[in-house]
Parts: C-alpha cells; sequence; structure tokens
C-alpha cells in the first residue's frame, strides 16, 4: 500500500509558514497580502517541479493538472487553500493543499497513473470571501468584487495580485459534471477527535448557518428608586431567554450549536433599568428543518418569557449566512473504508465551520477529511496537529483518490 512522507508534509507546514510571519513568530498571511502572494509563488514552483502543468484562473486559484490514462474522464479533483486569519495558525487549509502536492508525489515516485486525470486546487481567498471557489461555483457576483479585504485592497484588487483576471473571473466558473469528484483535508478546528481519541473524522457535511437579531423592550427607569417588583427590566429578559437558548438547543439530541455572540444594553448606565436589549442570535446544524423546530421552540420560550418580565420579545431573521451542504453518502464510504483499511479510527460528523467544499458541493460530489486539532483550538497562532495525524489524514487522502478512480 502507498504511504506519504510525514517528514515531507511537516518541512512543508514549516516552509509555508514562514511567509507572511511578523517579527513575533505569528502568522498574519490573510489574502493578497504580501505573504500570500509569495506562498503562492512558492507552491507553484513546488507544484511545477511536481510536474503538475500549473496556472492560475481568472479568480487567482492555483490549478495543478496531471494526466490520467483516459483523458476522456472528469478529472478528481483535491486541495484546499493557503491563505489565514490575522494572526492565525499554520494548519488551517494548508495542510489540505500541502497534503494534496503529497498526494502527487507519492504517485509520481511509484509510477503510479491514475484513470482519471487529476486536479490539485488552492483556492484564493478562502477565509475572507470564498473567492476562488464561488468563482468555480458561479457565484460571483460585483457586490463581492467591489468589498475590501483584510490586505486593504478590494477582492477585485486581489485577484489581480494573485494573477487573476477580474474582468473575465465568470470564466473561471465550472459547469456541473466538469469535475468528476472533489475531496478535501482538513483540521477539524474542533476538540471532539481529540477528546475521543480518534484519528480521522469523516464529513458528513457542511452546516447551515442562520441568523436573528432579537429585540427585547421593557422600560428604561431610575435604578435606585423602581422597586425590584415593578420592573420591567429588558436585561433580565435578555439573561432568561440566553439561559433558555443554552437549555433548548442541548435537550435536543444531535450536534447542532446555538449562541448568542453579541448583545447591547440601551441606554446603557448604571443607574438606569435598561430599557431595551439587542441580541445576535445564531444557529448551525446540517438540517434546516432542525434548525427551524429549534427556532420554532426558542419562540416558545420568548412567549413565556416576555411574560413573565412584563416586556416584549421579537425576532427578525436575517439574509441566510450559509446553506448546509452534505458529502456524497458514497465518497464519505470511501474514505470511512479507506481509514479501515489503514487501521484508522474514525467517526462521522458534521463540519461546524465553513470551506470552500460548501461551494463545490454545488457543482460535484464532495467530500471532507478531518485530523484532529490539539486542545480544539483554531484561528489561532497556537494551532496544531501532530505530524502522524497529518500523515494520517494524507494516506487516508490518497487512498480515497485511487479508489474513488476505481469506482
Amino acid at each position: 500500500m502507498l504511504n506519504v512522507n510525514a517528514q515531507r508534509i511537516e518541512d512543508r507546514i514549516t516552509g509555508m509558514a514562514q511567509f507572511g510571519r511578523n517579527d513575533k513568530g505569528h502568522g498574519y498571511r490573510m489574502a493578497f497580502t504580501q505573504g500570500d502572494v509569495e506562498g503562492h509563488a512558492w507552491f507553484v514552483d513546488l507544484m511545477k517541479k511536481a510536474g503538475l502543468e500549473t496556472t492560475i484562473d481568472q479568480a487567482g486559484n492555483i490549478i495543478g493538472k496531471r494526466k490520467g490514462k483516459k483523458p476522456t474522464l472528469k478529472p478528481i479533483a483535491f486541495g484546499s487553500h493557503i491563505d489565514m486569519v490575522p494572526d492565525g495558525g499554520n494548519y488551517d487549509g494548508t495542510l489540505g493543499s500541502i497534503a494534496a502536492l503529497e498526494v502527487i508525489e507519492v504517485l509520481n515516485e511509484n509510477k503510479v497513473v491514475t484513470d482519471h486525470p487529476l486536479e490539485v486546487i488552492i483556492f484564493a481567498d478562502e477565509e475572507g470571501s470564498m473567492i476562488g471557489s464561488k468563482a468555480l461555483s458561479g457565484k460571483i457576483t460585483p457586490e463581492i468584487l467591489n468589498q475590501t479585504s483584510h490586505s486593504g485592497l478590494t477582492i477585485s484588487e486581489g485577484v489581480k495580485v494573485l494573477g487573476g483576471d477580474p474582468d473575465t473571473i465568470q470564466n473561471a466558473r465550472r459547469k456541473r459534471g466538469d469535475i468528476h469528484t472533489f475531496l478535501e483535508l482538513h483540521i477539524e478546528q474542533g476538540g471532539v477527535l481529540e477528546k475521543e481519541g480518534l484519528q480521522i473524522g469523516v464529513v458528513e457535511g457542511i452546516v447551515g448557518i442562520e441568523h436573528w437579531e432579537v429585540t427585547l423592550d421593557g422600560f428604561a427607569n431610575h435604578a435606585g428608586t423602581t422597586p425590584m417588583s415593578l420592573r420591567q427590566d429588558a436585561m433580565l429578559s435578555a439573561s432568561k431567554l440566553i439561559i433558555a437558548v443554552n437549555e433548548v438547543i442541548r435537550g435536543t439530541e444531535g450536534s447542532q450549536v446555538g449562541t448568542i455572540g453579541k448583545i447591547n444594553a440601551y441606554p446603557g448606565a448604571y443607574n438606569v433599568i435598561p430599557g431595551k436589549v439587542t441580541l445576535g442570535l445564531e444557529m448551525r446544524d446540517l438540517s434546516p428543518e432542525k434548525i427551524e423546530r429549534l427556532f420554532a421552540e426558542i419562540e416558545k420560550q420568548a412567549i413565556a418569557i416576555a411574560e413573565e418580565t412584563k416586556t416584549k420579545i421579537s425576532f427578525v431573521r436575517q439574509p441566510s449566512v450559509a446553506k448546509a451542504a452534505l458529502t456524497d453518502k458514497g465518497l464519505q464510504q470511501i474514505i470511512h473504508t479507506s481509514a479501515q483499511k489503514l487501521g484508522l479510527s474514525t467517526k462521522f460528523m458534521p463540519s461546524g465551520a465553513g470551506h470552500d467544499s460548501q461551494n463545490m458541493a454545488m457543482i460535484t460530489p464532495v467530500a471532507m477529511i478531518f485530523v484532529p486539532s490539539i486542545g480544539g483550538i483554531s484561528h489561532s497562532f497556537k494551532e496544531f496537529t501532530k505530524t502522524e495525524d497529518m500523515a494520517n489524514g494524507a494516506n487516508v487522502l490518497l487512498q480515497a483518490i485511487l479508489a474513488a478512480d476505481k469506482g
């Protein structure tokens, strides 16, 4: 059985980490920054040395192609991204990119030619706007291109910096059926695998995300002269609702999550009972139907809380942040079986974070492989995944690609 070179993966993780690093050793390789441009150039050089026909598409994605025995077959694609959040870690995205290249290296070294052509895709600007995968799936709009990125450049300007062409970015689009399959290896970005002592996560899908603005109206009054029994305290009402949200989410079986992530009180003074509080409610799950059921229960709890506290609670749904994207069942089984053959333990699980795969799911069957994140830490310079775990994930990716090629 073919195996990846764990040390080469580790060395390349370290190599990529030098780009965008500040004088304190922290990573700032945000999309379109100088570090990102240098990291892209370094990766393009590695891809060319691995014999890949390497180009930059109109969106700034790096595309590396390897011919197959049967050129009429559609390509099996795999990869990830190399940009990071400010003060981010060395593994998020980068592992999937380096592991994709490692698959090519192993196939080259063992003189293995797949039936399908292969494509390594390194997506542009995953962390900011998912511009690369949105372009491939045909979801680019002028509004997106005019947004300002962390680099200070507009997305349009940033695409040019990476060698793309925003004026013809629509030509980067792939139609459904143009790609046979897309696979992505990624760190879990959570602590489930480590806590349960498991090695591989088989991702069932990327969760949908829904937001609500919640307004709680009470009556602002003097905090010193208004007896407790006569208050219409919007903050008290808000606190009870926050607890209710937690109880509803935790009281239902499954992996759904719900969060009150922001809160504002008005008028915002020590000596004034809050007359108004606004909250931000977020829920995530693979099932939109479950999100709706949970929200209905939260609304029911809110009615009771409003009556008890003599306040008014209203919810305004915001535009959907992300629709759930399910991974392909057949590919899930391929990943699970590949891991088993390697003697690795698995868990079927959702991804609570967004990935380029959710855009790719619009045009091709997708699958994702998770490996443990130590301490469940991600989007932090303390992010860390062991060399052994990275190699396990890369080996599962390799075997899954070979299985998909024969499937």
